[in-house]
């Protein structure tokens, strides 16, 4: 099959979306560190286990499942993105953990793994199922999937929010020179949706838990506000009008002063509601033959 080429996302991911990302690194990796650490407690690595971890961005949950597994298991964080792959190397790297430059889409892995471990690593893939079928190759039979993704935009008021907001004043253009991220955070909302994409994908053993948290999106509204129109869909449509959204950039910081004034907490900080399905597989166990 023909698989669709991923360099634009790549080009997003490694360029601009990495710059934002280690700008608001702090705020951000501590709001989704907490949705990785729940899935961690309800699908824990076992000592000696050999994990992949997909997407892994700065590399801060691989080198927290390496502690999990311990020295005598194994870690390969993998992310398409030469940026965040460079980074992790310097800050998380370990005797039992590594880091390599890997587009999961288009990747035949030679290691095998016990467990495959993804925070938010999996939504924007342009071709899941094929990306999928990819990393349940590499586990061994019975090995097990986990992943996190977010759930609907309704239960995560701490992006949508500045979405519908934006959206008043700010569209999408039809054409524009900056690269998009692919599919987008909420590509794998739907329960169904995720579900289908693992069962083509070859997985067993389906199961998605829901996950709140709320997650602050900064540590005052002015911080908030240049995170939520750096990053998520209000930011990606702010970035690809670039100098063409000048003139309404006062009137959105004036709309999402007001629509982001309830998730203003009693120091100043800004929380806003965040949902996420944990979502579990395996990949079937070989029966004998003979």
């Amino acid at each position: 099959m023909t698989i669709p080429d991923n360099s634009e996302a790549i080009e997003a991911w490694d360029g601009p979306l990495f710059e934002r990302f280690v700008r608001f690194r702090d705020i951000i990796t501590g709001g989704l560190g907490a949705h990785g650490e729940r899935a961690l407690e309800l699908h824990p690595p076992r000592a000696g286990e050999r994990v992949l971890d997909i997407g892994c961005g700065f590399g801060d949950t691989a080198g927290r499942i390496g502690e999990l597994v311990g020295p005598q298991g194994s870690v390969m964080g993998v992310d398409a993105a030469p940026r965040f792959i460079e980074s992790a190397r310097i800050e998380f790297g370990a005797p039992n953990v590594r880091f390599e430059v890997a587009d999961v889409e288009r990747t035949t892995f030679e290691d095998e793994f016990d467990l495959a471990f993804a925070r938010f690593g999996t939504m924007f893939f342009a071709n899941p199922v094929h990306a999928l079928r990819n990393v349940r190759e590499a586990l061994r039979p019975g090995g097990r999937l986990c992943m996190v993704v977010w759930r609907r935009k309704l239960d995560n008021d701490w992006l949508h929010r500045a979405e519908v907001v934006v959206a008043d004043y700010l569209t999408k253009p039809e054409e524009y020179d900056e690269p998009t991220c692919g599919p987008g955070p909420f590509s794998m909302a739907n329960a169904d949706t995720v579900s289908d994409i693992l069962l083509a994908a070859g997985y067993v053993g389906i199961e998605l838990a829901r996950c709140d948290i709320p997650i602050c999106i900064g540590n005052d509204i002015d911080q908030a506000i240049e995170l939520v129109t750096a990053l998520g869909p209000a930011g990606e449509v702010i970035r690809l009008l670039g100098e063409r959204a000048a003139d309404e950039l006062p009137k959105v910081d004036a709309a999402l002063r007001a629509g982001l004034a309830e998730f203003v907490q009693p120091d100043g900080s800004v929380v806003g509601t965040a949902s996420t399905w944990i979502v579990a597989a395996a990949n079937p166990v070989t029966e004998p033959v003979g």
